[in-house]
């Protein structure tokens, strides 16, 4: 039996918490992550996926729309953000982003994840220009958008600190914050990759302050570089302590790195054995958070059909034309049809269920 394998991998006591719904320690995170048992690890974390989530797999008929790739940070491990003088440079006019809406209105689309970098001329009208014109446009959408990055910078735009601008954001119709942004906390990591981006401290801030005005979030973390596992950990464990204080994270997105056309490119891209790693330590780690997602646009469809029993239940959405990956290399495509997304849940062994941004159920797929 599975359990016997995984006493002898010197992880049955982790089993017996995992099995009793005890909370797990960083250090019993450090071990997960060390395991060359990558089934046993599997199998706990579908343990708590299944008790949290039973077969469902979630998905959202969503629209990606980057509105900027110009940005003064130009962290390392990124190939999206560019100096606003660079051949690849653009921004989007409220206009343009009102038609790329207006392209896709005849689908039944419920959210549009909106997300760009920290550019240095665009005026903080611009943001609330832009949210209201996607409002005009499909008024019944959920706009998830801006990173905590992107609001702190907003923030210092209007001058009114991160509470007041979030509540002139949300009544322009801002919805929901996804998880960007984050990347590793440890002030190490951020020193060497992205020293010019809001520290983890303040990412943390925010969000902190956006669950207390009722505003729910994603949250994230850019694993395969430079991180050591103890960092991974802390991280975790920083997200964990913030959930606890708020209960305002929605989902946690373990985001593989992907090195091309980035300053860290001589490193390799990440395996699917450390893809899924990640995704079953943070489902038997992050015990406070509902849902864990297998982004399928980073780590592949084939890949998020197996994370399913890793313990995600979410594979995101339909997606389409999403730049920050792409632009690094990613190959997973831009767009699954829904079809395409129950297809690949149902061959997983799971139901597919189409969501919206809030895990509210729109439909389930059982026949």
């Amino acid at each position: 039996m599975i359990e016997e394998t995984i006493k002898k991998s010197g992880l049955g006591d982790i089993l017996d918490r995992v099995v009793a719904g005890e909370r797990l320690s960083g250090d019993d995170a450090v071990r997960l992550y060390e395991t060359g048992d990558i089934l046993a690890l599997g199998y706990m974390a579908n343990i708590v996926r299944e008790r949290k989530n039973g077969d469902n797999a979630y998905f959202i008929y969503n629209q990606h729309i980057n509105y900027s790739n110009i940005c003064t940070n130009l962290c390392k491990f990124c190939a999206f953000g560019k100096p606003s003088d660079h051949e690849q440079a653009y921004e989007m006019s409220v206009d343009e982003i009102r038609a790329k809406v207006r392209e896709r209105l005849d689908e039944p689309i419920v959210e549009i994840h909106l997300v760009g970098g920290i550019h240095p001329d665009l005026p903080y009208s611009y943001y609330l220009d832009v949210l209201r014109g996607i409002k005009a446009e499909r008024p019944d959408v959920h706009i998830q958008g801006f990173t905590c990055v992107e609001i702190a910078h907003l923030a210092e735009l209007s001058g009114k600190g991160v509470e007041a601008t979030l509540k002139e954001l949300m009544e322009a119709g801002l919805g929901s914050i996804p998880g960007g942004g984050a990347e590793v906390f440890s002030p190490r990591i951020r020193k060497l990759t992205c020293e010019k981006k809001l520290s983890g401290e303040g990412w943390l801030d925010v969000a902190r302050t956006a669950h207390l005005l009722g505003l729910k979030s994603n949250a994230t973390m850019l694993y395969g570089h430079i991180e050591t596992v103890a960092e991974r950990v802390e991280h975790l464990a920083r997200l964990r302590e913030l959930q606890d204080e708020t209960g305002g994270f929605m989902t946690f997105i373990p985001l593989a790195f992907h090195p091309k056309n980035t300053d860290m490119n001589d490193l390799s891209r990440t395996s699917g054995i450390e893809d899924l790693k990640n995704i079953a330590v943070a489902r038997l780690f992050l015990d406070n958070f509902p849902h864990i997602k297998a982004y399928w646009i980073m780590i592949g469809a084939k890949l998020a059909q197996v994370a399913l029993s890793f313990g995600a239940d979410d594979v995101d959405g339909t997606v389409s034309e999403e730049k920050i990956t792409r632009m690094a290399g990613g190959d997973a495509g831009q767009f699954l049809a829904r079809n395409e997304l129950i297809r690949l849940i149902r061959d997983a062994g799971r139901v597919p269920v189409e969501r919206d941004t809030l895990y509210n159920t729109i439909r389930e797929y059982r026949d």
